[in-house]
């Protein structure tokens, strides 16, 4: 038995869960799957964070995984990383969550009232992560499109990364111990609304493409 097919049995003796907002995310991995007696649990939650973490946490309940794995596209600040490149999301946060208080924003953890930033816990196999970049996630209601409010959250939280579901996943398996990862795809850049400069198929098509040789 070769590295690679060793690999993939040891993935198969663990309890993996799979979780991705959307199903289109993932597609192509999920067709594979199909008809496969020992094939990891997918989870599709639905877009955002609430959805993410009201599924999360039911699936959770109801059964015991060894680590769980967030995975998607995603918008980057910085462009210096090319679109369709896939990232480890080390620290994701819950950007808006605190208060205004005038031109002055107030965390949460200033605030007394909790945390607003979750990372990874170790746990997943190390060489889930070893061939992507390490970044720094934000986790929005509202996708950035204006200049200004994209200066301030650069401002505000230094993060390469922005997606609607990254910290909330982090946050769901921090309850349970769960040793979790957020691996995602770079589909566009975040900057005023441009449609015709997204990357979306190329994205998924490197996402798809990891997963079924990683899991293969």
């Amino acid at each position: 038995m070769d590295e690679n097919h060793y690999i993939a049995f040891l993935l198969l003796m663990t309890k993996c869960l799979i979780v991705a907002a959307t199903a289109t995310e993932i597609g192509p991995f999920m067709q594979s799957l199909e008809g496969k007696k020992e094939k990891p649990d997918i989870l599709v939650t639905g877009v955002g964070m609430v959805a993410t973490a009201f599924a999360l946490g039911r699936k959770l309940n109801n059964k015991a995984y060894d680590f769980a794995i967030n995975v998607g596209v995603c918008g980057s600040f910085s462009k210096n990383i090319p679109l369709g490149e896939l990232v480890f999301i080390e620290r994701d946060v819950f950007y808006e969550l605190g208060a205004e208080d005038d031109q002055h924003f107030i965390p949460i953890d200033e605030l007394g009232f909790g945390k607003a930033a979750f990372q990874a816990i170790r746990g997943f196999p190390k060489d889930l992560v070893s061939p992507f970049r390490q970044v720094r996630g934000l986790t929005v209601n509202s996708v950035h499109g204006n200049d200004r409010s994209i200066e301030q959250a650069l401002e505000r939280a230094q993060a390469e990364a922005e997606s609607m579901e990254g910290a909330a996943f982090y946050y769901a398996c921090e309850q349970v111990g769960l040793p979790c990862v957020q691996i995602r795809s770079i589909s566009n850049y975040v900057e005023k609304r441009n449609r015709d400069g997204w990357q979306m198929g190329l994205a998924v098509k490197n996402l798809n493409d990891w997963l079924l040789s990683y899991f293969s």
